[in-house]
């Protein structure tokens, strides 16, 4: 597997992973930093994440179970090289991104606002 920065041509993929819009894709991949998972020339996956107030915020996080801490390496990694804190908003119900998460160093810090209506966690790490 492969990472690497996501183009406006990647939009409709994105799209069709996250059951999104192709213009809301498109306006991520200008808006934030998007890192795609890519396995034989197939998107497997992609985080995307943007800068504020001395933290990285994970804006989304899509794939499988298997590819959660490659993908979130990736702000990790930037926010080690800027020193900064790294959050993550992760909805009750993605069991399976809270235990990559927790196993990461993030820590469980909260609740986070609702998200469609939805409770969700906040996780974040420090100190990297």
């Amino acid at each position: 597997m492969e990472l690497r920065d996501a183009l406006e041509a990647d939009a409709g993929r994105l799209a069709s992973l996250t059951d999104t819009p192709r213009d809301v894709m498109r306006n991520l991949v200008h808006d934030r930093t998007v890192r795609i998972a890519e396995r034989d020339g197939d998107i497997v996956g992609f985080v995307s994440y943007d800068a504020r107030d001395q933290t990285i915020h994970v804006t989304q996080l899509e794939g499988k179970e298997s590819i959660y801490d490659r993908l979130l390496e990736e702000p990790l990694r930037f926010a080690r090289s800027e020193d900064m804190a790294v959050e993550l908003l992760v909805l009750e119900t993605e069991s399976e991104i809270q235990s990559v998460a927790a196993e990461m160093g993030f820590d469980r810090i909260g609740p986070g606002p609702r998200f469609e209506g939805e409770p969700t966690v906040r996780f974040r790490a420090e100190d990297l």
